[in-house]
């Protein structure tokens, strides 16, 4: 009986932590330089041929090419414990990602996320409005689409805790509400 459950408790133990893995197989992350930063290889791109790296950020545009490759435009973002790109204000640019098969645009749309480690090719010149921008191209080797999460408010509100102190919003601050109930006399 002890031995069953102890098979389940660490079973589950092992189930609920291969969730926590990154994203980027550990030799692709083994191999990449993370100190290099997307702002450095823009001012020099020529000197950090043939590096890996492991960036993310939010699609911009997907583009398949005529050879049966596609290119992605993304805008960097910082990458968090698992290399999920964060929610900030905060990027160092944009850089190119080339895949050497057909990627579906409808899947990599605008503003959906990815991760992708890659081998840096150089620079690309592409202009954004009237301005020629430097991209740093990158060849992927590997690509994680983060998928969509959407979040749906309860249509009415929900308290699991009254009569019990909670917090309710008002205006939009946020402000302490307690209940308190009146005796009669």
């Amino acid at each position: 009986m002890k031995t069953s459950i102890f098979r389940l408790v660490l079973f589950l133990s092992l189930l609920s932590l291969s969730g926590c893995a990154h994203v980027i197989s550990k030799d692709l992350r083994m191999k990449s330089d993370p100190s290099l930063t997307l702002s450095q290889v823009r001012q020099h791109p020529e000197a950090f041929v043939g590096k890996m790296v492991v960036w993310g950020g939010e699609v911009i545009e997907t583009l398949n090419q005529k050879d049966g490759t596609t290119q992605i435009e993304v805008f960097q973002r910082s990458l968090g414990w698992r290399g999920e790109p964060k929610e900030t204000v905060a990027s160092e640019g944009r850089f190119l990602v080339s895949i050497d098969q057909y990627l579906d645009p409808y899947l990599f749309r605008k503003g959906r996320k990815i991760t992708v480690a890659g081998e840096i090719l150089g620079e690309k010149i592409k202009p954004i409005g009237e301005m020629d921008y430097r991209y740093p191209l990158i060849s992927s080797k590997q690509i994680y689409l983060w998928p969509e999460y959407y979040y749906y408010p309860y249509p009415y509100y929900y308290d699991p805790w009254w009569p019990y102190p909670y917090w309710r919003w008002g205006f939009g601050f946020g402000y302490y509400y307690f209940p308190h109930r009146h005796r009669h006399r």
